[in-house]
C-alpha cells in the first residue's frame, strides 16, 4: 500500500505543476542523488543516503506542513525536479530551494518558472515577507536563477552549523511585495 500526503497544494505556472512528492518520485530523485549532478547539494549520495534524503524531503511536509514541491510539465506526471519553501531545524533562515532532478529539464526556463511560483506561494499562502537561498559557489546555474529572481548576494548572513558548508553563498530573495 502507498501512501499519499493529503490535503497538499497544487500550483499551476503557464508550463508546470508543482505539487507534493509521492512515492512514484522516488526513482527519479535516487537518480540524481546518486549522480555527481547532485554535488552542489552534498552528493553524490550512496543509494541508501539518497532514499533517506528523499525521506526527508517528504518527512518535511509532514512536520511543517509544506515543503519542496516535485515539478511535473503540464500533462505528464514525470518529476523533473525538486523546487519550494525549505526550513529544516537547523536552517537559519527559510529558504526557497531548488534541484532540478533532470538533466533534460535543463535550459527550458523550469526552474525560474518553477522557482517564481513557489517564492509567490511562500509569501502568499505562509506568509513569509522574505527568503533566502543557499547555493554551492561553484554551482553558476543556481547562482545565475538567483540572480534572474531579482536575489542579492547577503554576505554577513550564516548559514548551517553543517560540515561541508563553509564557504555557501546566501542569496537573499527580495522582499513580499516588491517585484523581482
Amino acid at each position: 500500500m502507498t501512501i499519499k500526503l493529503a490535503n497538499t497544494p497544487l500550483i499551476e505556472t503557464e508550463r508546470l505543476n508543482l505539487r507534493a512528492p509521492h512515492a512514484g518520485d522516488v526513482d527519479a530523485a535516487l537518480d540524481f542523488l546518486v549522480s555527481d549532478r547532485a554535488r552542489f547539494i552534498g552528493g553524490p549520495y550512496t543509494r541508501d543516503g539518497a532514499w533517506r534524503n528523499m525521506g526527508n524531503l517528504i518527512g518535511h511536509w509532514v512536520m511543517r506542513g509544506y515543503g519542496l514541491f516535485v515539478v511535473t510539465e503540464k500533462g505528464s506526471d514525470h518529476p523533473l525536479g525538486g523546487i519550494g519553501p525549505w526550513y529544516p531545524e537547523s536552517w537559519t533562515d527559510r529558504e526557497i530551494g531548488w534541484s532540478m532532478w533532470s538533466p533534460e529539464a535543463e535550459g527550458k526556463g523550469y526552474a525560474f518558472e518553477a522557482a517564481q511560483a513557489a517564492r509567490a506561494y511562500a509569501y502568499d499562502n505562509l506568509g513569509w515577507t522574505t527568503a533566502i537561498s543557499y547555493i554551492d559557489p561553484e554551482n553558476e546555474r543556481s547562482i545565475a536563477l538567483a540572480m534572474r529572481m531579482g536575489c542579492t548576494l547577503d554576505e554577513g548572513f550564516p548559514y548551517p552549523d553543517l560540515d561541508g558548508w563553509e564557504g555557501t553563498l546566501v542569496f537573499r530573495h527580495p522582499s513580499a511585495g516588491v517585484p523581482a
